[in-house]
C-alpha cells in the first residue's frame, strides 16, 4: 500500500506491546495512532524509550478505536481481555492482528464469522516468530515418518496459560497430517496425576514453568533405534516483530479471520 497503515496497540505498555510500539514508530509505512493500557497517561513514544509520537496512552480501547479510526489493531494482552478486544476490533472494522493465546476453537470459529460479515481480515497467531513457524512446519512434515512424538514447550513461571498456544498449534499441525496413534504401553498406570503430560491425538504435551526462562520448544520424535528433535529458542521478544510487521501488512490483503502465522508467509 502507498498510504500508511494507522495502527493501534493494545497492552502497549506490557513486555511484548512495548516492543511492537517500538516497530510501530521505526517503520515509515506504519503510523502509530492510538496505544491502549490499564496505565493511562503519558505519550507513547516516551514510554518505550523513542522520541515523543504525540500519542497519548489511553485506558478505553472502543473509544480510541472509535476516534482514531485505525486500519489494524495488535493486541497483546491477555486471554481474559483479547476475545472481547477482537470482537470490539472488527464490529468498529478495524483488522485485529492478535498475539495472545488462549482462544477457544469456538471463539476463533464465531470471530471469523464477524469478520467475513464486515468483510475485513484478521490474524490470531499463537507465535510470530519465523523460526517457530519454520519448527512447526518442520515437525508437522516429521511426523509423517515418525508418528510417536512429544512436545516439551519452556516458559517464564509468570506465563498464564498452559500448554502454550505454540504447543498447541504445533500439535494442530501435526494431527492434520498424522493419524490419532496412542503411544506408551497399554497398560501404562499414572502413579501421580499429570506425570505424562496433557493428551492430545494420542501424544502428549508438556510445559514447563521455571523463573529466568524466555520461550523454548522442542518436539521429540522417536523411531526403531533413532530419535529425532526440532528446536526452537526464544531470546528476546524484539525477536517476534519482524512477523508483526509482516502481518500488520498482510491483514490488510485478506477479508476473512487466519488462525496462524504460517499461512501469511510465504
Amino acid at each position: 500500500m502507498s498510504e500508511q497503515i494507522k495502527v493501534a496497540v493494545s497492552g502497549a505498555t506490557g513486555r511484548m506491546g512495548r516492543e511492537v510500539v517500538k516497530m510501530v514508530l521505526q517503520d515509515s509505512s506504519l503510523k502509530l495512532v492510538a496505544a491502549v493500557s490499564g496505565k493511562e497517561g503519558g505519550d507513547a513514544g516516551t514510554a518505550v524509550g523513542e522520541q515523543p509520537c504525540g500519542v497519548m496512552i489511553r485506558s478505553d480501547l472502543e473509544l480510541a478505536l472509535v476516534e482514531t479510526k485505525p486500519d489494524v489493531l495488535v493486541d497483546f494482552t491477555t486471554p481474559q481481555l483479547s476475545v472481547r478486544h477482537t470482537q470490539l476490533s472488527i464490529e468498529h472494522g478495524v483488522r485485529p492482528v492478535i498475539g495472545t493465546t488462549g482462544f477457544k476453537p469456538e471463539d476463533v470459529e464465531a470471530l471469523d464469522k464477524l469478520c467475513r460479515e464486515k468483510g475485513i481480515g484478521g490474524l490470531i497467531a499463537p507465535n510470530f516468530s519465523i523460526g517457530a513457524i519454520l519448527m512447526m512446519k518442520f515437525a508437522a512434515q516429521a511426523s509423517k515418518y515418525l508418528p510417536h512424538v512429544e512436545i516439551i514447550e519452556y516458559h517464564g513461571d509468570q506465563k498464564l496459560d498452559a500448554p502454550s498456544g505454540t504447543s498447541v498449534k504445533t500439535a494442530e499441525m501435526i494431527a492434520s497430517v498424522r493419524e490419532e496413534l496412542k503411544q506408551g504401553n497399554p497398560n501404562e498406570e499414572e502413579t501421580l496425576e499429570g506425570a505424562r503430560g496433557a493428551y492430545y491425538n494420542g501424544f502428549r504435551i508438556h510445559s514447563v514453568r521455571l523463573p529466568g526462562v524466555f520461550a523454548q520448544q522442542e518436539v521429540i520424535f522417536g523411531g526403531h533405534g533413532q530419535t529425532l528433535k526440532i528446536r526452537h529458542d526464544s531470546y528476546d521478544r524484539a525477536g517476534y516483530m519482524p512477523g508483526v510487521n509482516v502481518a500488520i501488512k498482510k491483514v490488510m490483503e485478506v477479508d476473512h479471520l487466519v488462525y496462524g502465522f504460517e499461512h501469511f508467509l510465504d
